[in-house]
């Protein structure tokens, strides 16, 4: 197992390297009014157009390696070593790995009063031909997607649709939704948001992941697409947004490279002896733990670096399916919602139940939760 973590951390150090490289890439060949040959790179390797670097960057590194490689020569030292690329950590913004451990017991008890929640009022902004099956806010709040069982995807701009919204507009009819994706071949399941990058992803019954570049007004198609073995129930781009999770019909999350698209399930998964397909899998802020919530009634934590299994709260919405999970912005609580008709809150360090909330009447509605929980990330 150690060796298998060791690897996996290899291959997070890995994918943050390459995401530099791309950037300095882009930003050399832009700065070199070289802007057709910068779009092709940023466009396949999902690097914004727009990213910054120090003039002459990359001019300047590739000069120093081939100094230092010129002056082994001379002394005789072999440069035929591997590279380890935790020492560009100090280049750029490439964070130290994360510890992948997580003291469980080191979470306590708080008790307080709860918030008064404000009232809240429905408007009716736009609408899909048919169910709309998923919603996801972008980590910025400045947009809100929506994916429907008619295959088409959605995504409004929040300024828009608050300015809709005013008794007073004078501007005239405000169209809130900015870009409309057809690509699937069936319903939509899941949308999400990449951390740094104008792309949006989504899963679906067709069996793929779909990469969409709303930074472009005219493109209507994904520009890189994950065929999945199976169906593709919940998508999560991990927090650095080099991999991404895949919650499918198959009772493990998947876990994707999305510079190589290779997938990685952990080396012991048959003896997990878990089952049950995932309706929805979610990162928590950091990256170290992610959450599934199964068709089986399970609610599962993950280390998000071994890929292993480190709690099970089986039965969470008794014999109900649990619908979907997330994680509270301090990684303290999960906020979890089930066929049962009821939201509960779990704590992390122990699994118990902390509170339970009712008051839907129906039982058999698929539902989501929303990223309200952990905007503040």
């Amino acid at each position: 197992m150690e060796s298998n973590n060791s690897s996996l951390e290899q291959t997070l150090q890995d994918g943050k390297l390459y995401r530099h490289v791309n950037s300095l890439i882009v930003a050399h060949l832009r700065d070199s009014n070289l802007n057709q040959a910068a779009s092709a790179v940023a466009s396949a390797t999902m690097t914004p157009m727009n990213v910054e670097a120090a003039p002459n960057k990359l001019l300047e590194l590739v000069a120093k390696g081939l100094a230092v490689e010129k002056d082994e020569m001379l002394r005789g030292v072999s440069t035929a070593v591997p590279f380890d690329p935790s020492i560009t950590a100090a280049y750029g913004s490439i964070p130290a790995p994360r510890a992948a451990f997580v003291d469980f017991s080191s979470v306590n008890d708080t008790k307080g009063p709860s918030k008064n929640i404000p009232k809240h009022e429905s408007r009716h902004i736009s609408e899909h031909k048919n169910v709309a099956r998923c919603a996801r806010f972008s980590p910025d709040g400045r947009f809100l997607a929506t994916g429907s069982a008619d295959t088409s995807i959605k995504l409004f701009e929040i300024a828009k649709v608050k300015q809709m919204m005013q008794p007073d507009a004078r501007d005239g009819p405000v169209r809130p939704v900015i870009r409309t994706f057809y690509d699937h071949q069936q319903p939509i399941n899941d949308l999400d948001f990449h951390p740094q990058n104008a792309v949006l992803i989504s899963g679906a019954k067709d069996r793929t992941i779909k990469f969409f570049d709303f930074s472009k007004t005219v493109a209507k198609r994904a520009f890189r697409v994950i065929q999945d073995t199976h169906n593709v129930r919940s998508v999560s781009f991990h927090p650095s947004g080099d991999f991404l999770l895949a919650g499918t019909d198959h009772s493990i999350p998947h876990l994707y490279d999305i510079n190589t698209f290779k997938c990685y399930l952990p080396p012991n998964f048959q003896e997990m002896g878990v089952n049950g397909a995932i309706n929805q899998v979610r990162y928590s802020c950091t990256g170290g733990l992610y959450v599934t919530a199964s068709k089986n009634g399970a609610i599962r934590l993950w280390d998000g670096v071994t890929a292993s299994c480190v709690r099970s709260i089986d039965g969470a919405h008794g014999a109900a399916e649990a619908t979907s999970a997330n994680f509270s912005k301090d990684e303290r609580y999960i906020l979890s919602s089930g066929k049962d008709s009821s939201v509960k809150l779990w704590e992390v360090g122990t699994g118990r139940l902390v509170k339970q909330y009712l008051g839907a009447t129906h039982t058999q509605l698929r539902c989501q939760l929303l990223l309200g929980f952990q905007t503040a990330c």
